[in-house]
């Protein structure tokens, strides 16, 4: 039995210099079974194989699409049966968000080398269960894609902007992050609206089931099963309504983005009612638009008319946090 197995991806873009690294410290260490892949489509083959070896904890060394995929296949394909083993992920992709939430920053071999003093150990003061949410286009026959963040509206935009006009700068991804806010605030608070600027969102409903309903153009649509939302909020503490999925909305007026930032600045993002920002907790979501983009963990979705993207949760999936 393999104490450790580590999925990667050499494709993904932070791999490229990674991963020679990466194969001499697993040849060092006879207990991390290291297998890669050159495509997502290869991930139900290399789980299948990897359940073999009944590891003790999953690593995931990819991009977003890596962890996206992979997450899907694993919760899909029952490789492990009833012995699911908790899931970390390195800090390898452009954004993040989930290495983030489980702990796991800064350098990914730091972050390898933190799980296998964990492995060595009692894992269970570092387990910990997420949901995921379950995306489909509300058929009955449709196989549901899995992940943990997803952006819509003008957050899509914003982050479709920054993936084909920024990132193929080949600027370090902190300053390529920083340029597209920038961007971004810009052309909220003064409606500018150019080449070199995200577009103006396209008008989107948003159903909360049983607590209503939001529609309109919105600056950010943000649905997640992480603890903390974007701008340090976490909905966790704001005394709301139970369900797994978390949705921040905020309305594309100037007005609107500037109390929300001046909130999340202050610490008090969550706390307390702001005019234009709509928080919620729900079991099921839906999101209808014409031709309104989502991005969920890296993967592009549209809603379209008569079509509405579908957002549910899974039952609880293990996961191994780096932070105490």
């Amino acid at each position: 039995m393999a104490r450790v197995a580590l999925l990667s991806n050499p494709r993904s873009t932070g791999n490229r210099a990674l991963l020679p690294e990466i194969r001499s410290f697993c040849a060092e260490h006879k207990d991390i079974f290291h297998y890669e892949v050159e495509h997502v489509d290869q991930i139900g083959t290399a789980l299948k194989t990897i359940a073999r070896v009944k590891p003790k904890v999953l690593v995931i060394n990819g991009g977003d699409g890596t962890v996206q995929a992979a997450l899907t296949e694993l919760y899909h394909g029952g490789h492990f049966g009833s012995q699911t083993p908790p899931v970390a992920v390195l800090p390898n992709g452009k954004t993040n968000l989930i290495a983030l939430d489980l702990g796991a920053t800064g350098d990914p071999m730091v972050a390898l080398k933190r799980v296998m003093e964990i492995a060595e150990a009692d894992m269970a003061p570092h387990i910990v269960s997420r949901e995921l949410i379950a995306l489909t286009d509300g058929s009955l026959m449709a196989r549901p894609v899995l992940g943990m963040f997803l952006g819509g509206a003008g957050l899509a935009d914003t982050m479709l902007f920054c993936r084909y006009k920024i990132y193929p700068l080949g600027l370090p991804n902190s300053l390529s992050h920083f340029l597209t806010l920038l961007a971004a605030l810009f052309s909220i608070l003064f409606g500018v609206r150019a080449a070199f600027l995200p577009p103006m969102p396209s008008p989107v409903k948003v159903s909360v089931l049983r607590h209503g309903q939001f529609q309109g153009h919105f600056a950010l649509l943000m649905v997640t099963t992480l603890e903390r939302l974007l701008l340090n909020t976490d909905l966790t503490k704001t005394g709301m309504r139970p369900g797994a999925l978390q949705l921040m909305v905020i309305e594309q007026r100037p007005m609107v983005l500037v109390r929300v930032l001046i909130a999340a600045v202050r610490g008090r993002l969550g706390r307390g009612k702001v005019s234009g920002l709509h928080l919620e907790r729900g079991d099921e979501i839906r999101i209808e638009g014409d031709r309104s983009s989502v991005i969920l963990d890296g993967e592009l979705f549209q809603a379209n008319s008569g079509r509405p993207i579908v957002l549910k949760h899974t039952s609880p999936v293990p996961f191994l946090r780096l932070a105490v």
